[in-house]
């Protein structure tokens, strides 16, 4: 089992940058595919993006591309989200999620049910 906290969400102007953190508990997190999520009010969860177990390869939702990226350490058990240029449109709570399953489809990647376990979230709100 694996436990998911994150941190480093915050206040930040409309094109600032914040980077979230993502602690995993358990000695296999390099086993896991890891997602960041995120839900604003009154709406579904979104897929942000994806890093594979190694690091190699990541997937991002079209709407954060060019401006987010996502980073992992297998050492220190942490994924990471680098948000670069945000806009109002990015506010919402963001969550890091871990799974087993890969496939070099983002449409796959980007169901929620294929992932196994999930963070409670970290608040990240952009004023214009």
């Amino acid at each position: 089992q694996v436990q998911l906290v994150e941190s480093g969400g915050g206040l930040v102007q409309a094109g600032g940058s914040l980077r979230l953190s993502c602690a995993a508990s358990g000695r296999t997190f390099s086993t896991y595919v890891m997602g960041w999520f995120r839900q604003a009010p009154g709406k579904e969860r979104e897929f942000v993006g994806v890093i594979s177990r190694n690091g190699v390869t990541t997937f991002y939702a079209d709407s954060v591309k060019g401006r987010f990226t996502i980073s992992r350490d297998n050492v220190k058990n942490t994924v990471y989200l680098q948000m670069n240029s945000l806009k109002s449109e990015d506010t919402a709570v963001y969550v890091c999620a871990a799974g087993v399953v890969w496939s070099p489809y983002v449409s796959i990647l980007s169901i929620p049910g294929k992932y196994d376990y999930w963070g409670q979230g970290t608040q990240v709100t952009v004023s214009s």
